[in-house]
Order: C-alpha cells, then sequence, then structure tokens
C-alpha cells in the first residue's frame, strides 16, 4: 500500500454515497407533506437516485404533492423553482429534485441515512452534560451557548476541525448549525445512522458528461494546468484520474471530488476539506487481495484534487526518480509504481496502455 494512494477503482461498487443508487427498506417514520411539483413543462421526472444520469422510473404532473421521506445530496439543478443541490426521496430508489418543487410550508427536512435511506435526525450526546456551541470548529473558540444532552440539533454541513474525543466517536469533524455555530461530531448520534453529510462550501456531485471523450476533454486542462506548475506529465495525470475514477463514475470521484486516491492520515493536508471513510479494496505486495475500510481526503472542487496530486508526485522525495524523467511518460508511470504509489502490480501497465489508446501524449 502507498503511503498516501490506495487502488480504488472499487469504491464505486462499495461505497455507498448520495450521488450513488441507493438501496433500501421505506422509511417507517410519518412522510413529510406540503411539497408541490413546479415546472415550465407537463412533468417532473422521478429518478432512481440523486442525478440525472440515474434511470428515469416515473414523472410527477404539475401541481402533484408527493409525500416526502428525507432529503439528501446530489446533482446541482437549476430548476423551474430554484437552484439547488438537493434532491427528496418519495419512495423506494424514488428521487425527485427540490429544485422542481415549491412548498406550502418550510419543512425542516430529516436528511436520508447513508445506507437505509431512512430520515435520521441529529441528537446530542454527551452522556449527560450540555454540548457547546463555538463560533469556529475548535474547542477554544468562543461559546454560543448550547445544546442539552438528548437535544435536536439543526445539521447543515460539515467542517474539518479540531480533533475531539467524545463520548460518540473521537473525530476532526464539526458541524455548521448556523452562521459561526459549529458543534463536534463527537458529541453527536444519528438516530437512524449517519447520513452521508456535504462538506461546507463543497462542489455538488459531480456526473460524468460525454462518455470518455468527455471526461478527457473536461479534465485535461487542470492536468496541463498541473504540468505547467510542477512537471508532472499531464499524459500521466489524465490515466491515473481515468483508472483510479472508472471514468468519474467511482462514489470517491463524484461526491467528494477526488480522482487520485489521496488518503488522509488523521489530516486532509493543504489542499483538501476533510477526511471520509471510504469502504475499498488493495492488493498486498506479496500476492493477494483484500476488503478495507481507508479514509479519504475530500475536495471543494475537482480542480484542488489535480493540486493535490501534483504537489505530492513533485514534492515527495520517495518520486524523486519519477520526475528526473517527466520528459518520458511511459518511464515515469513505471517509476511512480516502483516508488509505491499503487499496489496494483499492473498498474503502470494499465496507465500506459490507456496512454496509448487515447493519445493523451497529445496533452504534454
Amino acid at each position: 500500500m502507498g503511503v498516501f494512494h490506495i487502488s480504488i477503482r472499487f469504491v464505486m461498487v462499495l461505497a455507498l454515497a448520495a450521488g450513488a443508487v441507493l438501496v433500501g427498506a421505506l422509511p417507517s417514520h410519518a412522510k413529510i407533506t406540503g411539497a408541490v411539483a413546479s415546472t415550465d413543462a407537463g412533468t417532473v421526472n422521478v429518478r432512481s437516485g440523486p442525478a440525472t444520469d440515474q434511470k428515469v422510473v416515473g414523472t410527477l404532473a404539475k401541481g402533484a404533492g408527493p409525500e416526502v421521506f428525507c432529503k439528501a445530496r446530489g446533482e446541482h439543478i437549476s430548476g423551474h423553482v430554484r437552484a439547488s443541490s438537493t434532491w427528496l426521496r418519495i419512495g423506494k430508489a424514488r428521487w425527485i429534485a427540490n429544485a422542481y418543487i415549491a412548498w406550502s410550508t418550510s419543512p425542516d427536512l430529516p436528511w436520508c441515512a447513508a445506507a437505509t435511506q431512512e430520515a435520521t435526525a441529529a441528537r446530542v450526546n454527551t452522556g449527560g452534560g450540555e454540548l457547546n456551541v463555538r463560533n469556529a470548529a475548535n474547542s477554544t473558540a468562543g461559546r454560543q451557548g448550547g445544546f442539552a444532552n438528548g437535544a435536536s440539533l439543526p445539521v447543515q454541513c460539515q467542517v474539518w476541525g479540531q480533533e475531539v474525543d467524545g463520548t460518540a466517536r473521537t473525530t476532526g469533524v464539526w458541524y455548521k448549525i448556523g452562521d459561526k455555530r459549529y458543534v463536534s461530531a463527537a458529541y453527536v448520534g444519528w438516530s437512524k445512522g449517519e447520513p452521508w453529510l456535504p462538506w461546507c462550501g463543497q462542489d455538488p456531485p459531480s456526473v460524468p458528461r460525454g462518455g470518455n471523450q468527455g471526461f478527457i476533454s473536461a479534465h485535461a486542462p487542470a492536468a496541463q494546468a498541473g504540468d505547467d506548475a510542477t512537471g508532472v506529465p499531464a499524459s500521466v495525470t489524465i490515466a491515473q484520474a481515468i483508472l483510479e475514477t472508472g471514468w468519474g463514475r467511482g462514489a470517491l470521484a463524484r461526491e467528494d471530488h477526488n480522482l487520485f486516491g489521496m488518503k488522509c492520515f488523521g489530516s486532509p493536508g493543504d489542499h483538501a476539506l476533510g477526511c471520509r471513510d471510504y469502504a475499498t479494496f488493495e492488493c498486498s505486495p506479496t500476492g493477494g487481495c483484500f476488503d478495507i475500510d481507508a479514509t479519504f481526503r475530500a475536495y471543494e472542487t475537482v480542480a484542488d484534487s489535480f493540486r493535490d496530486h501534483g504537489d505530492l508526485l513533485s514534492n515527495w522525495s520517495r518520486y524523486d526518480t519519477a520526475m528526473d524523467h517527466a520528459d518520458d511518460p511511459k518511464r515515469f508511470a513505471s517509476e511512480i509504481q516502483k516508488a509505491g504509489y499503487a499496489t496494483d502490480p499492473k498498474y503502470a501497465e494499465k496507465l500506459i496502455g490507456i496512454m496509448d489508446d487515447y493519445d493523451l501524449y497529445r496533452f504534454d
């Protein structure tokens, strides 16, 4: 296993994420009413997941009032009512974009739990005492009141801050519950399991467009910018992004804009927003592959992922030999494998195959 990297091409079938197709039982709690489908067309599409590349499983007529179970973060949609990356679950594998929903009331929509899709609420879990609210993600920041044990919390999104050893877990995650109002996730539990929360300020999940050539065209400029700034060959960078994400379909890439399998090891580093666990597997140098859970970096944008990747390869001494051959992409690919970038024994061979098949050298 590489120090910063692990082969994550299979994350897309193992990790559950809001932008992926989720399955699960219908929630048992009361449904939320007051939603009204609003469109300048005749109907609104219902999808099997919270993104437009998911299967259309039905439609809602204009003016229809679906009952809503919970909300999740999905593809950003500019709709008839608003522009929003919030999607609403209205049944088993049935989602509608909140961008096409008007509300007769202003409900406090619960989050959908990551695995079960049931509505889940955040609750203070201190074991008895009050949970402090801070004006920054740090226990020394100014106090902004508090919540009693068992109280409900209006979680908006999450940020990375001071690591806290609490009654619920040990983590550097803090929840934003209002303007300059944060609580440590180390003292928060979820009634139906932890949801797939966005990082505050993070771009919505990415949805691959235009097939393989569309993926290459979309990411070539960032790879070339990295080549100019660090010397890392753009051809290798693009090939790595293709291999690691399955052409952008992997959950790590879609949800957290991590195209290169960059891990955390306790810190998101200089370019990432935070750290999130994913289920994946890796291969041992002595043979055999196995399932593991690993913590990967989550980025605000795809561009930040490219910056982190370029900085790692150009500044870390273990890749010095590779950088000495930056003018030879095939040799560069072989040298980063030798240096331990990935655990796949055919990693360089696969990169070179992709570079050859799509003539990625034209971007160097």
